[in-house]
């Protein structure tokens, strides 16, 4: 491939300012929220439309340059670092909402629609957008695709594949794919779900349609204080096996706690080895008896305290400590390294010990804030990337907790995706047989391997290679 006759072509096939090519333009992009991976593409696109999509995708595909599609860029598993030898596309100027229908509750967008956006749209008609990322405020529904996106309330609403009704695509070859429909079952092969969690390897989507929910009539919610994370975590399986399902069930340790109550002044209790933060809704009834049931549960459970916020902006005060969690830990270090894995309920309380114990020998502090509900793990592992080994100590310890989440029935990402971070994980979640099967619906799709190449799926030597080294250093 000729990289300056490429581009030439690229520049004239799209309108003026489209395509970036300059080192100063380049730069911006070389990372998403994981900057540790970095590398600067050939060119990027700042797409504006499905036909300028398929003009990327065709040059792409005639001159065989690799192609990494990117959202807003906060994702947080390097699944949209560019490749150093292709072409970046950004669809995060492709931000119309098309359509906003109330009598079937759903919502047509483009890509680059910011998450929060969707819902405040939908606010007017009393309906809102389930799936809420804690970056919900600058992440993309296209992104949420990608990495199949969760967020604080996917335990009773689901997480972004339970959310949406079809999607468009445009796929290697320049075809357009319109996958799902208005009906709730479709005939053949579930491509719409397969397509959430690609990270862009199998299409690249210009159109979604999502699913709305109705804005409850009522919402409570619940902080509970414990003495130790043994005890929050076994509180988590008595609300869940009492019956109840909350909208969310949240859970801090103590790290995670004091940096975020000197962040944003939450009024979370600074005395508390782990706190809960738990919402119930629906009807005021049936949120009544739920409240009743939960605060039972919570003080059998061993709970120090338990209060009930007395108005909307308490409640607000307590959420938006939890969102805030990621900024307010980067406070306590030069850098930080989230991760994310999930495993049974029940083994929360085993995991939270295992991690701090595995911590020790690798001189690192690790935060933790998740989904409990749904035991979706988000250790944040502090460092400081001056040090010479310190980036080599985090991958190593974010490798151990990782496969520990495995060894214990769970898997190694929940919502985050796989991208660059985890993929010699997946040689330890999956055997070469299933990897094998990974690999051939990529080539079915993707024949040049030129769509988002090297992530997610690794190669069967890499699998083994890696399963080599482990084996030798354990």
């Amino acid at each position: 491939m000729d990289r300056v006759q490429f581009k030439r072509e690229l520049v004239r096939a799209l309108p003026r300012g489209r395509v970036l090519t300059a080192g100063e333009q380049l730069a911006p992009f070389e990372c998403d929220a994981l900057p540790v991976y970095c590398a600067r593409p050939l060119a990027v696109v700042l797409a504006k439309s499905e036909e300028e999509v398929i003009t990327v995708v065709g040059l792409c595909s005639a001159h065989r340059v690799p192609l990494v599609t990117r959202g807003a860029g906060t994702g947080l598993s390097a699944g949209a670092r560019p490749h150093d030898r292709g072409v970046l596309l950004v669809t995060a100027g492709m931000d119309r909402i098309l359509e906003l229908d109330p009598q079937t509750m759903t919502a047509r967008v483009e890509p680059g629609v910011v998450n929060a956006r969707l819902s405040q749209a939908a606010a007017d008609f009393g309906l809102y957008y389930a799936p809420d990322p804690s970056s919900q405020i600058a992440c993309s529904i296209g992104g949420n695709v990608a990495e199949n996106a969760g967020g604080v309330h996917c335990l009773k609403y689901g997480v972004t594949v339970q959310n949406v009704c079809a999607m468009r695509l445009v796929t290697i070859d320049g075809q357009i794919l319109t996958l799902g429909g208005d009906c709730l079952a479709q005939p053949g092969f579930d491509l719409l779900a397969l397509m959430h969690g690609s990270e862009g390897g199998l299409g690249v989507v210009t159109e979604v349609t999502v699913k709305l929910t109705p804005v409850p009539a009522q919402t409570r919610t619940l902080m509970a204080d414990f003495s130790s994370v043994g005890a929050a975590a076994d509180a988590v399986a008595a609300i869940i096996r009492a019956g109840v399902i909350p909208a969310a069930l949240e859970m801090m340790d103590a790290l995670a706690i004091s940096a975020t109550e000197a962040f944003c002044h939450a009024g979370y209790a600074l005395d508390a080895a782990a706190i809960l933060l738990v919402d119930l809704d629906g009807d005021p009834l049936e949120v009544e008896a739920e409240t009743a049931l939960v605060l039972q549960v919570l003080q059998m459970s061993g709970a120090a305290r338990v209060q009930s916020a007395q108005d909307e902006e308490q409640r607000q005060r307590w959420w938006k400590g939890r969102k805030s969690a990621f900024p307010a830990i980067g406070r306590l270090s030069p850098d930080y390294y989230c991760i994310d894995g999930t495993v049974p309920r029940r083994r929360i309380g085993d995991v939270l010990e295992t991690i701090a114990r595995l911590a020790g020998p690798y001189r690192l502090r690790v935060a933790n804030v998740f989904h409990a509900g749904d035991g979706n793990l988000h250790p944040i592992i502090l460092f400081d990337g001056r040090e010479d080994d310190a980036l080599e100590r985090v991958e190593r310890l974010a490798a151990d907790i990782l496969e520990y989440c495995v060894a214990v029935g769970g898997t190694i990402t929940g919502e985050h995706g796989v991208g660059i971070e985890k993929i010699n994980q997946m040689a330890v979640q999956f055997s070469d047989a299933e990897i094998s099967q990974f690999l051939d619906l990529k080539r079915a799709l993707d024949p040049q391997q030129l769509l988002n190449p090297d992530k997610l799926i690794p190669s069967l030597a890499r699998c083994q290679e890696y399963r080599a080294l482990r084996k030798s250093h354990a």
